[in-house]
């Protein structure tokens, strides 16, 4: 079983199985192995209209497909699940998780104990193919099954495993949540650049590309991004300033601060979601 002979149904047609549908065809994935189902009957005209996709109902999905990726929002998912899980006892499909905060024990509780299950959690760059994922596989997912829903999620970026699910709730924390901080500092430096007398279009496209470059450097580079920042800071400088006043604010404990905090509101996510 590989992804060029794998058929893959998607339960939720929203933004993250939209990127994820987008990102295989983009990778030479057949539209005939690709099938999506929603309540929302406009979503799945658009991926057939746009992708050529099967749009069925969910059972159909359960009971043919090689690959069920469940997209749907963390607070359906008990239901979604008890839904499929008599049209999936018996079969030796893949279940591949998207959602934030729901455990595979949640998910084996719904869907059975034997199921091979894989939870992931992208971001959302994923919607222009730079996304983010780490995954986790319980024991009963397979080596094959194991490539097949790495090559699934890196069809929109960088994939990389955990070996720990507890971990998940420290990813959440970074990068499920992560691109909103960019932004927001983004958000800051723009409005920074509007009261030193830029206009909108110039803060802004200057704000993106300093984004973007420091990002690619950062990945780029074998350096640290502490000997990057070092290397761009010249004694009595602009950016030595700058960087003072980042210190002084405290920026380092504020950061840590908020990630322990996503971290935190992850685990409490996943008690309220999972709750019988």
């Amino acid at each position: 079983m590989n992804l060029e002979t794998s058929k893959i149904g998607f339960i939720g047609a929203g933004n993250m199985a939209n990127s994820l549908i987008r990102g295989l065809l983009a990778r030479g994935a057949s539209p005939d192995s690709l099938m999506a189902a929603d309540i929302d009957s406009d979503k799945l005209a658009v991926l057939r209209s746009e992708c050529g996709i099967a749009t069925v109902n969910s059972r159909d999905i359960a009971t043919t497909a090689d690959v069920v990726v469940l997209a749907v929002k963390p607070q359906v998912m008990k239901d979604a699940c008890r839904q499929l899980q008599p049209a999936l006892q018996g079969r030796s499909c893949l279940v591949v998780s998207v959602a934030a905060g729901i455990t595979c024990e949640h998910l084996q509780r719904w869907l059975g104990d034997g199921t091979a299950l894989v939870r992931c959690m992208p971001n959302t760059p994923a919607l222009v193919g730079q996304g983010a994922t780490a995954l986790y596989a319980n024991s009963r997912v397979d080596a094959t099954q194991r490539t097949l829903a790495e090559n699934i999620l890196s069809a929109v970026g960088l994939v990389t495993w955990l070996d720990n699910e507890e971990a998940m709730d420290a990813v959440t924390a970074l990068s499920g949540s992560g691109p909103a901080y960019f932004f927001l500092l983004m958000e800051a430096m723009q409005d920074a650049a509007l009261d030193m007398g830029l206009d909108v279009e110039t803060a802004r496209q200057l704000t993106c590309q300093t984004a973007r470059g420091a990002a690619e450097l950062a990945a780029s580079s074998t350096a640290t991004t502490a000997e990057l920042r070092r290397q761009v800071t010249s004694p009595g400088g602009t950016t030595e300033m700058a960087l003072q006043q980042f210190e002084a604010g405290g920026l380092r404990k504020l950061v840590a601060k908020a990630l322990l905090a996503a971290q935190q509101r992850s685990r409490e996510l996943a008690k309220e979601f999972g709750s019988d």
